[in-house]
């Protein structure tokens, strides 16, 4: 089975592209095969119409908090809502969560999904520091127009099947909060480089235990400074532990909210892996 991990930006560019890892799954053993960079989004586009079978793992949010669905008075299903964002433009968005969280009182202001709860991720409605925000505004409306299937909010080709990463919640099992990349080349220590080689290698030695695979991949994918090779392989793994529980929901629970949608990990779940 091929698996694709996918490491995701709002802006992409020769500098900063959406990185790809390539992997195949055979069993319960997953193997690297390649890297890719994918500096535009037309290449993205063109990667989720390629046809299957396969599954990806893509790191954004692909959806919002009900709460500010809601709230908001965007149509309370996925697809209208992402439609409802496009329309909007980026800067309209942008300005739309602006204008929502202004008169809101601190501490609620930015919605998290149930998800994101239980992974300790950031809110979808985040515009600075990770722009989260931004990838689900450049991200959501191009799964919906592509047709792949996305469990739990999109029933689209069988063939192409695509869910939510978040490396976040890998790290942080295996190496807890130590720092791991970082873009500005000025911050990019050795410190980080170790971090990245413990990492992966912690990946690789309780991927049976934790995910129920065999994980085989290059010390190299550990030499990127961004982290973002190691990030892209890591939603690899989430997409591949996926795929092995795709007759119970893709992992995910059965009451998920259609409206948030879900992110991709056993330890989301609480589930040990079969």
């Amino acid at each position: 089975m091929d698996i694709f991990g996918i490491d995701f930006t709002s802006r992409p560019s020769r500098r900063k592209p959406l990185t790809l890892a390539r992997c195949v799954l055979d069993g319960e053993r997953l193997d690297f095969v390649a890297m890719d960079a994918l500096p535009t989004f037309a290449e993205f586009e063109r990667l989720l119409r390629v046809p299957g079978p396969w599954i990806a793992a893509l790191d954004f949010p692909f959806g919002h908090a009900r709460r500010f669905v809601e709230g908001i008075g965007w149509p309370l299903d996925w697809a209208g809502y992402v439609a409802t964002a496009h329309r909007l433009g980026r800067d309209g968005y942008r300005q739309a969560l602006e204008t929502y969280k202004a008169d809101r009182p601190v501490g609620d202001k930015e919605h998290r999904r149930a998800a994101d709860r239980l992974a300790a991720s950031i809110s979808p409605q985040k515009l600075y520091g990770v722009p989260v925000a931004l990838m689900f505004f450049e991200g959501a409306p191009r799964l919906v127009a592509s047709g792949v299937t996305v469990p739990g909010l999109q029933t689209g080709d069988p063939q192409r099947i695509v869910v939510e990463g978040y490396p976040g919640i890998v790290a942080r099992q295996l190496i807890g909060r130590r720092s791991y990349k970082n873009d500005d080349r000025a911050r990019q220590t050795p410190a980080l480089l170790e971090s990245r080689h413990a990492l992966l290698a912690a990946l690789r030695a309780q991927s049976v235990a934790r995910y129920g695979i065999v994980v085989e991949a290059p010390d190299a994918i550990a030499d990127d400074p961004s982290g973002d090779q190691l990030d892209a392989f890591i939603c690899a793994v989430q997409a591949a532990w996926a795929w092995r529980r795709r007759e119970q929901g893709f992992g995910m629970p059965a009451d998920i909210d259609p409206v948030e949608g879900w992110i991709t990990d056993p330890h989301v779940t609480g589930e040990t892996s079969r």
